[in-house]
């Protein structure tokens, strides 16, 4: 199934974010890069906050969000309404998110995650529905 996938960060998850880019659009999912598009340095908020906007609006199924530790995207993300953004380095951590958070959006720490182990993290978040149930009501206590 073709998902619509929002992805961005800082400078430091720059080569990470063009990997995965390349491997998303090959399984068929529409991607929107929201930045940076290169290597200099950038401050994440100024690409996350609009792209965290795009998936709690709708537009996206699902945000990817990368920088150095994942830390401060997943901080940036995490002060939208309606956003779940989960600070993954697994991918079981990934699954879990999914299945018991219903994260919306994965965040990735570039520095401490090598390439596959990334990718694999993707996969697994994408694929894994939310199991609903006893999670559910835990989620509806999130938002402030």
């Amino acid at each position: 199934m073709s998902l619509k996938i929002a992805i961005g960060g800082d400078h430091a998850g720059y080569e990470l974010k063009k990997s995965l880019i390349a491997s998303l659009k090959a399984e068929g999912h529409h991607i929107k890069d929201f930045g940076p598009y290169n290597e200099e340095s950038v401050d994440y908020p100024d690409y996350v906050h609009p792209l965290a906007t795009a998936v709690h609006s709708g537009e996206f199924d699902f945000g990817i969000a990368i920088c150095g530790s994942g830390n401060g995207v997943a901080m940036t993300a995490n002060k939208h309404q309606g956003i779940r953004a989960a600070l993954c380095w697994l991918p079981e951590l990934a699954r879990l998110a999914r299945a018991h958070n219903d994260a919306n959006m994965l965040c990735l720490p570039a520095r401490f995650i090598r390439q596959k182990e990334a990718a694999e993290a993707v996969a697994a978040f994408l694929s894994e529905p939310f199991e609903g149930g006893r999670h559910q009501r835990r989620v509806e206590k999130i938002d402030c």
